[in-house]
């Protein structure tokens, strides 16, 4: 029976049952929040409809040249990764994409060549791969979190810009995204995810340092992308205060990187520069940034 039907079925005039009136309309409030949220993120969700149907024309193209593709979904915690991974593959076809999400290497991986539990992953011709945080977690976090060696760091710098020219040379569309948050909108997210009980799950305990260490993870980003952005690979920034816009974005970034047929000319594939920034131009600000201020704040 539903909160509704309930609450018109309780007897009045007992304490009994002026508690149970209580629980229900505490019960029947819950259920009307869940459903204007429901809502009011179909509302959100709706400008990224064309997109997906376009996103399903880009895995037939791939599929039909036989073309691999990897997506890397890289950033701060709490940046909307995921939420951007689950929209973007909402209606793909599950044949031909995986969502990659590594954990904690075994030891027998640790003694491994760095790259090689990723590759294990690779895609096929035809198949699209999106890495929730990938080969670059070596970069942004191992070092400051002491997952890492500074040699094994050093390492991952010099190897992985001609790592990633061979994957381009063998044919291999690789587009890599930074999921960029401001410090005070991950506190909230962060905070969100305590008090949720559905998104606490969310919460790790390297989130939790993400606000204490945001300086240290502001200077890998600044020195991961001056030395791995290159022509063959370049670093996509996506500003995702706002999810939607971010989503929405990161959507046209993807579509962007493939010439395939059959393309709606009637959508604007043009990304919001407000949203997407180049790893160039991000340089470019930090930079600023640290002159004026004496240091990045993002």
């Amino acid at each position: 029976m539903c909160a509704v039907s309930a609450l018109e079925h309780v007897q009045p005039g007992t304490a009994e049952a002026d508690a149970d009136t209580e629980v229900l309309k505490a019960r029947l409030q819950e259920v009307t929040k869940e459903r204007n949220r429901l809502r009011a993120q179909i509302a959100q969700d709706e400008p990224l409809r064309p997109f997906q149907i376009e996103l399903l024309k880009l895995q037939t193209h791939l599929e039909r040249e036989h073309l691999p593709m990897i997506v890397l979904f890289d950033g701060r915690d709490a940046s909307g990764k995921g939420g951007t991974i689950r929209r973007i593959t909402r209606y793909m076809n599950e044949k031909r994409y995986r969502v990659v999400a590594l954990g904690k290497p075994s030891h027998e991986q640790t003694t491994q060549w760095y790259f090689q539990r990723y590759v294990s992953e690779f895609p096929t011709g035809g198949e699209i791969v999106l890495f929730d945080r990938s080969w670059y977690n070596r970069a942004l976090v191992e070092l400051v979190l002491g997952f890492c060696t500074k040699t094994q760091y050093r390492n991952f710098l010099k190897g992985v810009v001609g790592f990633e020219k061979d994957l381009f040379r063998q044919g291999t569309v690789l587009v890599k995204l930074y999921f960029s948050v401001d410090k005070e909108v991950q506190a909230q997210r962060f905070n969100r995810r305590e008090t949720d009980p559905l998104r606490q799950w969310k919460l790790s305990e390297v989130d939790r340092q993400a606000q204490e260490y945001w300086d240290d993870f502001t200077q890998m980003k600044h020195r991961m992308l001056e030395q791995t952005s290159t022509n063959q690979a370049p670093w996509t920034i996506i500003r995702s205060n706002n999810k939607p816009k971010a989503r929405l974005n990161a959507m046209k970034v993807i579509l962007n990187s493939v010439d395939y047929t059959d393309r709606d000319t009637s959508l604007d594939f043009t990304p919001d520069p407000r949203i997407v920034i180049s790893g160039a131009e991000e340089l470019t600000r930090m930079d600023k940034e640290r002159d004026e201020l004496g240091r990045s704040i993002r």
